[in-house]
């Protein structure tokens, strides 16, 4: 562990796309606990009821009760106007005082697990994936980027969240993988070019996420179908709770390579 470790983000303005459930959900009450007063927190995601949902939940916890501001934006990612909206959402809720933004690139869809890749010929299918899952987290993270540039006593980190899927092939996953390995090579590219950014690609592990319920009953591949169910049967399949345990872990410590792909199991506990 490192020995300069901080025990909290800072006064941080944190965006998570992809907050309204699942593992975005988790990483926004978390984040809320790691952030000094002062912060704020913009969650987006496609679902305003659950988004609404969340804000009251955090409205009411010991953080929101202190001054956290907790801002919803309804967007849908794959369309233009949804960085767009986000962006401006995080400019109106910045201050002067905030030392730290976060972005975390949660938002992301599994696509159609029925088919292997050689039934995708319609190109307008492949584009929406795509659309969703890869070009959207590039604007939106240069949006972001333009949006709160460089200066001294700012600390700027990006998140994406990745996957087994990103480094690994798995049959009739085609979309799922191809988006996730284009992602992390984007954040390791973002890396390179951006030194003074702090880049992590974080592969959670299997997570107990309707996602996952989804992929065990229609996945085609009879091998990987079975490998999801033999880690539910087994209990290998992880709580969002620990998951993003392990994840602020890295973000506290803070002395992870920037652009590194680091797996949950990667991560030490004590």
């Amino acid at each position: 562990m490192s020995s300069t470790e901080s025990t909290d983000l800072g006064r941080a303005l944190c965006i998570i796309t992809g907050a309204s459930r699942g593992f975005g959900r988790t990483i926004a009450r978390e984040m809320s606990r790691l952030v000094k007063p002062g912060s704020a927190l913009i969650l987006t995601a496609r679902s305003g009821d659950d988004l609404r949902a969340l804000q009251a939940e955090l409205a009411e916890s010991e953080a929101g009760k202190a001054g956290l501001v907790v801002e919803c934006v309804v967007a849908d990612l794959g369309q233009i106007e949804g960085p767009e909206s986000i962006v401006r959402a995080s400019k109106e809720a910045f201050s002067d005082d905030i030392d730290h933004v976060v972005l975390v690139n949660n938002a992301a869809s599994l696509g159609d697990v029925t088919r292997y890749a050689k039934s995708f010929t319609d190109l307008a299918e492949v584009n929406s994936y795509l659309s969703l899952n890869v070009s959207s987290s590039l604007c939106l993270t240069a949006s972001v980027l333009q949006a709160f540039p460089q200066r001294t006593g700012l600390r700027r980190t990006v998140v994406n969240i990745s996957s087994l899927c990103a480094l690994q092939p798995f049959c009739s996953w085609v979309l799922y993988c191809t988006g996730k390995a284009a992602r992390d090579m984007m954040f390791k590219v973002l890396a390179e070019e951006e030194p003074d950014l702090r880049v992590l690609n974080y592969a959670p592990g299997p997570l107990d996420t309707a996602m996952l319920t989804e992929a065990v009953s229609t996945t085609a591949d009879p091998g990987i179908r079975a490998s999801i169910s033999d880690m539910f049967a087994q209990g290998q399949v992880l709580t969002c709770e620990a998951s993003c345990a392990k994840l602020m872990k890295l973000l506290l410590e803070d002395n992870y390579t920037s652009g590194a792909h680091i797996d949950i199991y990667d991560v030490d506990t004590a």
